[in-house]
């Protein structure tokens, strides 16, 4: 990638969410006064340097950590730039510029040099901590070898160790290696350089570096998992309290300086998060103006919906494309889904257009998918490997159930087969759409018991970890998902590449480790032409269906409410289409 132009990638479906903002916003959307319906689809509305004020927010469940180095939510690597700066970082904009990455602690692009195999960062001077400790390339190269190299922290993705050359022997992370020197192919020549060498090229490094394990942890400060209720800022906040399931609040870093940032406007004098509340209530109080933001960006729930686009309301609603696939994956270990052909008796018996309805419908749920990759990801190709009919009065017809029975049939399960599905436990949308394809498998005799486990512990301890889902025979598990960066490698390497399979807090749900898959990928990232690389991700997303492994659901919308007090709020599709905090205000 040129290190000097900032990849704006704008596909079909961010094309259509800014058609609809075109064609419908304003203020003939209702008789409120606010910006319109769909306004912060394309644009940041209601627009302010404003400071002062306390941003109120509110979480329906928790995060997996705020700790920079062991979090993977997308609301959570939204919300911790307000803390923390990676090397790069999304564009504050709303529309095609949210996609766009420019340089934050870095003072530049990524300069590529060995064909893609080795980069070099320059840092900006001045950075400092909250203690007014200096910010040095060395405490970025720490916050990636405890992010990627310690068994403690598996919440995360691990691109970083999974290209990045090795010691001899294996190094095993700066808990266990005292050493100074650390992982070897980390250079950091003075504090403000910082030289990464790779085992293979990455063409996209510079997206991978505004995942926020770049965000730089002083070593003497670490204090391993308790890190998230000690988290050292480097960003205009830091954080006074952090409760696990109960509250985070924040306040002014008084060490930060507005010369060395200038992606940031800081308006908030603080910042009160509450966590593990009520769906419902949140929607509430939203309306009630006792709430700024929803921060986990799933939408209003069900029963908000009608009041939200009334005329008096609709102004100050937007409907995006998010971004975000809402997916089943079926565990290639877990008999008798190891079989591809009961897979693929799942895959058309799985009533999408019920999965739909159960979420909120087009609207509020999203568009039937058929593809991993979603429209608006670069290098996504329309195509249906499964197709399914609609029966005149609701629910699969009959040919598209006969082709589930004959794949039991083939199975050696013709009367069926029993299994587990699970859903996140507070996110009440989820299990519903649970609920409806439990409904649906049970018309070709495949039972299934429903369970429900917090988001907050989804992934660490339940169905990322692959000795519990084996254990407890979850053959199914409901998980949505949007790119870690919007190309078809930043969507696809951590839910299908065998390398990302791990012993809790993984993704790869399905533990899919298809030869055909995983050197797709390997040989796309390694392409330095654009185009190839795009063509690429389109056929390794054909051959991930071709395994039957991932069942994809919707393609994400949601409905989502910004309350008129709230400054500078645009939706940014670099985060899956929820709004952008970086610099989110109160009037």
């Amino acid at each position: 990638m040129n290190k000097m132009r900032p990849l704006a990638v704008f596909a079909a479906g961010v094309v259509a969410a800014a058609g609809l903002a075109a064609c419908g916003g304003g203020e003939s959307e209702g008789s409120g006064s606010g910006p319109g319906y769909n306004a912060g689809v394309n644009e940041v509305v209601n627009k302010s340097d404003k400071k002062g004020g306390t941003l109120k927010l509110a979480d329906s469940d928790d995060w997996d950590s705020p700790d920079p180095g062991n979090t993977y939510y997308a609301f959570s690597q939204n919300f911790a730039r307000l803390y923390g700066r990676g090397l790069t970082t999304a564009k504050a904009a709303a529309g095609k510029e949210s996609l766009e990455i420019v340089p934050d602690l870095a003072a530049d692009m990524g300069q590529s040099s060995d064909g893609g195999k080795t980069w070099t960062y320059k840092l900006r001077t001045g950075v400092k901590y909250e203690d007014g400790t200096t910010v040095t390339s060395k405490d970025v190269k720490y916050a990636i070898e405890r992010s990627n190299y310690t068994k403690e922290l598996q919440l995360g993705p691990k691109y970083f160790k999974q290209y990045l050359v090795d010691n001899k022997p294996a190094y095993k992370g700066p808990y266990d290696d005292k050493s100074d020197e650390g992982l070897k192919s980390i250079e950091t020549p003075d504090d403000q350089t910082i030289v990464f060498h790779l085992n293979e090229p990455f063409q996209e490094f510079d997206y991978l570096v505004a995942m926020s394990q770049s965000i730089p942890v002083p070593k003497a400060k670490d204090t391993g998992t308790k890190y998230e209720t000690a988290i050292v800022s480097s960003g205009p906040y830091k954080i006074d309290n952090y409760t696990r399931g109960k509250s985070m609040s924040l306040s002014r870093n008084p060490n930060w300086n507005q010369s060395t940032d200038p992606l940031r406007k800081a308006l908030p004098d603080k910042i009160e998060v509450q966590i593990k509340q009520n769906a419902d209530d949140i929607d509430q109080r939203l309306l009630a103006g006792s709430l700024d933001m929803d921060i986990t960006g799933v939408g209003v729930q069900s029963g908000t919906q009608p009041k939200v686009l009334t005329p008096e309301q609709k102004p100050y609603v937007d409907n995006p494309v998010q971004g975000f696939l809402r997916f089943m994956s079926l565990n290639v270990h877990v008999k008798p889904l190891d079989n591809i052909h009961c897979r693929l008796a799942v895959q058309y018996a799985t009533d999408k257009v019920a999965a739909q309805t159960a979420y909120g419908g087009p609207l509020a749920g999203g568009d039937i998918a058929t593809t991993v990759l979603p429209p608006s990801v670069d290098g996504y190709s329309k195509f249906d490997l499964y197709p399914q009919k609609q029966a005149e009065g609701g629910g699969l017809d009959q040919a598209t159930l006969a082709k589930a029975k004959s794949e039991l049939q083939a199975c050696g399960k013709p009367d069926g087969f029993t299994s587990k599905i699970s859903a996140r436990s507070d996110r009440p949308k989820e299990v519903a759409m649970a609920e409806a394809i439990q409904q649906s498998l049970a018309k070709v005799g495949i039972k299934v018991s429903i369970v429900q486990f917090p988001a907050g512990d989804y992934f660490n301890k339940y169905v990322g970890a692959p000795k519990y889902v084996h254990d407890h025979g979850i053959g199914m598990m409901i998980m949505a998902w949007a790119a870690d960066w919007n190309t078809g490698y930043g969507f696809l390497s951590q839910i299908v590449h065998g390398q990302a399979i791990k012993p809790s807090g993984g993704n790869n749900l399905a533990e899919l480790d298809d030869p055909k898959v995983n050197e797709g990928l390997n040989q796309a990232i390694a392409n330095p032409d654009k185009a190839a690389r795009l063509k690429a991700y389109g056929e390794v997303d054909k051959a991930v269906m071709g395994t039957a492994a991932e069942v994809p659901l919707i393609y994400a919308k949601a409905l989502m409410y910004r309350p008129k007090r709230v400054t500078n709020a645009g939706i940014t599709y670099y985060y899956g289409g929820m709004y952008d905090y970086l610099n989110m205000g109160v009037e």
